[in-house]
């Protein structure tokens, strides 16, 4: 049985307390900093060598040579055929949905001219390689590829490099065949900090990517961090959250289980139920209680609800709405009549999931909305992971005559202005008598 805080809005401490209880710090550990430092440069310095010792250290596979990291198209697509149908209709589905929402996030070039001739705009062009990290092994999620890989595609990257460990040889068909269908160009069986140094860096067999999406563990997060600014990143993701806004009338059961579905991520996953009725709240403990003893992962679920979990009580619909945007949670369930009014008052938060019948878990797999989602508050000013995180604008700048003369006056005061004289002549040349 979890022991779940509880709190009401309307105590004088709420706002503290709810802090207290929301509060995750990444921090780094020193040791891995120290360990990932390490890494990245010796990957950096002898490329190959490096990855082969690493991977021989850490997977416990010994290759010959590098090139042997490289899976071919024909083993992408055997690993296809080798799942079963279930699985490939659903992979093959997935990917449909995902690819059809991503279709609507795709930025267009656009232009205009004024009156004396002058071109104005904004060329939008597609990064020209990006590297997927996809955890391996036992621990991996297909879903992941799809979410990470579709996006990039719709955005026109015209190769999409993944990298993916395969301890003790052990390789995941499910992920390698979401690569296949998500038109994954390279595979390249590496993991942890020395897949992320060689991403970033290029090696003699890996080539140097434009940016690095995809989830890791701390060493794989770490390197991320460290790598920013040779090469862009998505985000440094912090534990999964789910807070439910409920009015009451929604099966507890199902609210329970949604709660649940984040709690199983980890021990520091975050579930929050926001609900005016303090009836139903309790109906919601008493269902946590019945269906928590059933669950495969029930050690990590009651762990997370004793540790991050909250049941906060409001004083009306209103106050409720007012606590999630306080939040800004990485999901948000809206489980009430008029879902979708009720979402236009929502300021904050990385995917809306509207109305009783829509769970979280669908946006996870297949509803087609990417859930690479911000994380720990960062909803206040970040966005879901979609095509224009593969997609680059470049100014454009064509001046006439006409408004390099009438432009370059302009210039010429405001550089003179800064003490910027060859600013203000490179201008003033342009200008007519």
């Amino acid at each position: 049985m979890a022991t779940i805080k509880q709190l009401k809005t309307g105590d004088p401490d709420f706002l503290p307390q709810l802090e207290r209880q929301l509060a995750w710090e990444q921090s780094a550990d020193s040791e891995v900093v120290a360990t990932v430092t390490d890494i990245l440069a010796d990957v950096r310095q002898r490329g190959d060598a490096a990855l082969l010792e690493y991977t021989a250290r850490f997977d416990r596979v010994e290759l010959a040579s590098a090139a042997e990291l490289e899976l071919s198209s024909d083993q992408l697509q055997a690993a296809l055929g080798a799942i079963d149908e279930d699985h490939r209709q659903a992979l093959e589905r997935a990917a449909d949905r995902i690819h059809s929402y991503a279709e609507h996030q795709k930025m267009e070039s656009w232009s205009y001219t004024e009156e004396d001739g002058t071109v104005l705009g904004q060329k939008v062009t597609p990064m020209d390689r990006v590297g997927l990290y996809v955890p391996g092994g036992k621990a991996a999620y297909p879903s992941s590829v799809l979410m990470n890989a579709v996006p990039a595609k719709v955005a026109g990257v015209p190769e999409l490099i993944m990298v993916v460990p395969t301890p003790a040889g052990e390789r995941n068909d499910l992920v390698l065949a979401a690569a296949a269908i998500s038109g994954v160009d390279r595979v390249f069986t590496v993991g942890g900090a020395q897949a992320v140094a060689a991403l970033a860096y290029g090696t003699e067999t890996i080539p140097r990517v434009d940016k690095i999406t995809g989830p890791g563990n701390a060493y794989v997060a770490t390197a991320k961090r460290l790598v920013y600014g040779v090469v862009g990143i998505d985000m440094i993701a912090g534990p999964s959250e789910i807070l439910v806004v409920c009015d009451g009338k929604t099966d507890p059961d199902w609210i329970a289980m949604d709660l649940f579905s984040q709690a199983e991520h980890d021990e520091d996953a975050q579930s929050i139920l926001v609900c005016p009725d303090a009836d139903f709240i309790e109906q919601v403990k008493a269902s946590i209680d019945k269906l928590l003893r059933d669950m495969p992962r029930a050690d990590i679920i009651g762990t997370s609800l004793s540790n991050r979990a909250v049941l906060i009580e409001a004083e009306n619909m209103e106050d409720a709405i007012e606590v999630a945007n306080h939040v800004a949670p990485e999901h948000l369930e809206l489980s009430m009549d008029d879902a979708e009014q009720w979402a236009q008052q929502i300021r904050h938060a990385g995917a809306i999931f509207m109305g009783r019948y829509t769970a979280e878990a669908l946006g996870d797999y297949c509803a087609g909305p990417n859930h690479v989602l911000p994380t720990s508050g960062t909803a206040r000013f970040s966005s879901p992971l979609g095509v224009y995180d593969f997609q680059k604008r470049s100014s454009l700048i064509g001046c006439s005559a006409q408004g390099a003369s009438d432009l370059g006056k302009c210039a010429s005061v405001l550089a003179h202005g800064e003490g910027l004289v060859a600013h203000a002549r490179s201008a003033e040349y342009r200008i007519k008598d």
